[in-house]
């Protein structure tokens, strides 16, 4: 089994003006879908919702504040699952309650060093 990681995009600015009811029912959505990945034994790592501000560290040690980007969508979190396959890991994340608000998710195979 490989390590893969799943990276969350979405314009959580808009997420975070819904109402308590609908932010109450897409935590639920979540929860049972990542529960599902770990009932099925493949989930390595729960991970976390990322905050939306930082440092950016650019080459010449010049740190900026951000990350910041023209876009909208931006990193809101991620997980990391255990499967076969790289096609394993994107049919799993075709369930992924974040394309109810716009957003995507980045399927990235984690190399062990």
């Amino acid at each position: 089994m490989k390590d893969f990681l799943f990276l969350f995009r979405a314009d959580y600015v808009e997420y975070a003006k819904r109402s308590p009811q609908e932010l109450q029912s897409m935590t639920k959505k979540w929860m049972d879908w990542i529960g599902g990945i770990a009932a099925q034994n493949k989930l390595a790592d729960r991970g976390n919702r990322l905050e939306s501000g930082g440092k950016v560290i650019r080459p010449g040690s010049v740190i900026t504040d951000g990350p910041f980007c023209e876009i909208k969508e931006s990193l809101g979190g991620y997980i990391v699952i255990k499967t076969a396959s790289l096609d394993e890991a994107a049919e799993i994340a075709k369930g992924c309650p974040v394309y109810e608000i716009g957003g995507s998710v980045e399927v990235r195979e984690i190399s062990v060093m």
